[in-house]
């Protein structure tokens, strides 16, 4: 089973999170991005139809692949400012 780690830190003056090398939007707050980076984490334990996603990768490239609506991943999330696991 694939496992995702969302880090939570500084970034674009703000705080963000990030997926591998892709950032999130910027929020004011470091609470609020760590908010939004566990709701991120926890839609991906969502079950539901088969899809095609797209997305956009490091390179700014965008990847489309077919999903199984059940096939969900591990996920977690680093505060990178307290260094450790949230989830």
């Amino acid at each position: 089973m694939t496992k995702l780690t969302y880090h939570v830190g500084e970034h674009d003056g703000g705080f963000g999170y990030r997926l591998g090398d892709v950032w999130s939007e910027t929020f004011p707050t470091h609470d609020t991005a760590l908010r939004a980076a566990k709701s991120a984490a926890d839609r991906q334990h969502l079950e539901g139809r088969d899809a095609e996603i797209s997305y956009q990768v490091a390179d700014g490239s965008w990847q489309t692949e077919h999903v199984d609506g059940g096939d969900r991943p591990d996920t977690e999330v680093v505060d990178d400012d307290a260094k450790g696991s949230t989830r």
